[in-house]
């Protein structure tokens, strides 16, 4: 019977199969879609540093034919061969891709699988569906790598990119072609290895190849023109707008209006404001339409910005700002005021309760986060996917301890939020914290981590799986709603369900109120496993008031 795999579990291909000659299968389909899959020979360093062992459609095997694509067979999209005692020692990674040809995204494709075969028998199936992805336009979906022996991970991470993010993740060159070549050959040579001269006529040798990939090239390069013109465009008109009423707004004023604005003195010069409906003639021009004269309200009525001078919090200006500048600039600015950055200096700063920002030039040290959670950065900063070697030192097989995570790394701020989420910075000073991965957002990358068991019988199987970070670093904790710290004391008990984190040095074992029956009975409370909490003062835990 074959081993279901989840993504993120692996096992020793030794406790599959005694064989290691191995047929691998591919099925993935969507509607209107075709596939490329493909399997890259990477070394140590997990980089594809020789690449006769790229296996994909031009290039049907390795040198020595320990990798050899087998093509569509026994309901699978792709199938290959795969000798493991003759894969030389310096490629100790085979990672199975599959990208798609065209548009089209990994979200449309419906359930499919990789799966594992040895002497006629299905050993592993590793089953996939859209829901998934999202925009993803190529997938990792499972490895064969060496670590003491040959193992096999479910991986199921996708990439935005395609074939190219693949290669550039693998270390791969992706040629670069002159401006006017990319009209006939540019995007199909452009996934050719650089070294040799005979790859890219094999790259662009498929018909279908040539037709496609022109018109990705106009696309990419039609955007540079508009951006130039848009980008003046804006200053020129922000800037102006501010002055332009006021230059013209001085001819007209002495012919058509002498009598309304000509009585009051010279105070009236900032009568270029004063155009707007419903300023008094002996009004200041520090005072303001709405400031203790309720009748002023009109002018706000009829300008765009009048709901905001309706509402206190938006109405008040600074003082000194002459009265029409609030349907334009000072009472934007003021509105918005209470939500601009804050900077205060630190490497991790909160900006408000859901929404946090790291600066990657305080310390100089890259930061690990959940892919996805970027909602905005500044400066030069650069985000790469941080594979499954990172996967295989905090993921054990099941223990549901996973985080599809990516590195940010340069200088500049990256503003990281997730689902609205609560987000907490705990800052560690050679001190350790247990958080499950699921309430885990970012951290920094100096900081070590591992999955801990907690013991116990009080549920199935005996055990529950959380992750310890231990060093010097931050690690950003998010949470449903505001949590509570308590201190540990020998009768704490908390809801596993609830439990957000707590410290390491706590002993945490497995709590149940079930004695007769397992299940919930008529009057029963429900609650029947808890943890408990044990430890030295100034031991804690942190909990949400919340039930995942």
């Amino acid at each position: 019977m074959a081993r279901e795999f989840q993504r993120g579990h692996k096992a020793k291909i030794s406790d599959l199969t005694a064989g290691t000659d191995l047929y691998v299968g591919v099925q993935i389909a969507a509607p209107g879609l075709s596939f490329d899959i493909s399997c890259f020979g990477l070394d140590a360093d997990e980089r594809l540093s020789d690449d006769r062992y790229f296996v994909f459609f031009n290039q049907p095997k390795s040198p020595e034919e320990s990798i050899q694509l087998l093509g569509a067979q026994s309901g699978d999209t792709e199938s290959f061969r795969i000798t493991l005692d003759r894969i030389p020692a310096n490629i100790q990674k085979l990672s199975f891709t599959a990208t798609i040809d065209g548009a089209g995204q990994m979200s449309q494709v419906g359930p499919g699988h990789l799966r594992i075969v040895a002497g006629g028998e299905e050993v592993a199936r590793y089953a996939f569906t859209g829901a998934e992805f999202s925009t993803e336009r190529a997938v990792m979906l499972g490895d064969f790598y060496l670590k003491d022996v040959w193992r096999f991970a479910a991986v199921g991470q996708g990439f935005d990119g395609g074939l190219e993010a693949l290669l550039r993740n693998f270390g791969g060159e992706v040629a670069e072609e002159e401006p006017a070549a990319p009209q006939a050959q540019a995007p199909a040579p452009g996934f050719a290895p650089p070294p040799q001269a005979t790859a890219p006529p094999a790259f662009g040798a498929p018909a279908p190849a040539a037709p496609q990939p022109p018109a990705p090239a106009p696309a990419f390069g039609a955007p540079p023109a508009p951006p130039a013109p848009v980008a003046p465009v804006q200053p020129v008109h922000t800037a102006p707008t501010m002055v332009a009423p006021m230059a013209p707004a001085q001819v007209p004023p002495p012919a058509p209006a002498p009598a309304p604005y000509g009585q009051p003195p010279q105070p009236p010069q900032p009568s270029p404001y004063g155009q707007v409906p419903g300023q008094a003639p002996g009004q200041a021009p520090g005072q303001y339409p709405g400031q203790g004269q309720p009748p002023q309200q009109p002018p706000y009525g009829q300008a765009p910005p009048g709901p905001y001078g309706q509402q206190p919090q938006f109405g008040q200006q600074p003082a000194g700002v002459p009265q029409g500048v609030p349907a334009t600039g000072a009472g934007l600015a003021a509105a918005l005021a209470p939500f601009k950055e804050t900077a205060t200096g630190a490497r991790w700063t909160p900006q408000n309760q859901q929404l946090m920002r790291v600066d990657l030039a305080m310390g100089g040290a890259p930061v690990l986060a959940r892919q996805g959670s970027m909602v905005m950065y500044q400066g030069k900063v650069d985000f790469s996917h941080k594979g499954a070697g990172f996967a295989g030192r905090i993921v054990g097989n099941a223990t549901g301890q996973e985080m599809q995570l990516m590195r940010c790394s340069g200088r500049g701020q990256v503003f990281l939020a997730e689902e609205g989420a609560h987000l907490h910075p705990i800052e560690l000073q050679g001190d350790g914290i247990c958080v499950s991965a699921e309430n885990v957002l970012a951290f920094d990358e100096s900081l070590q981590y591992e999955v801990r068991r907690i013991e116990g019988h009080g549920i199935p199987g005996g055990a529950l799986f959380t992750m310890q970070f231990q060093g010097t670093g931050t690690v950003v904790v998010k949470t449903h709603g505001i949590p509570v710290v308590l201190p540990v004391t020998p009768t704490t008990f908390a809801d596993c369900n609830a439990v957000v984190a707590w410290s390491s040095a706590s002993q945490v074992i497995l709590s149940s109120q079930v004695r007769l029956r397992r299940n919930a009975y008529p009057g029963h409370s429900g609650e029947t496993v808890n943890l408990q909490f044990r430890g030295a003062p100034g031991n804690f835990i942190v909990v949400q008031p919340y039930e995942v």
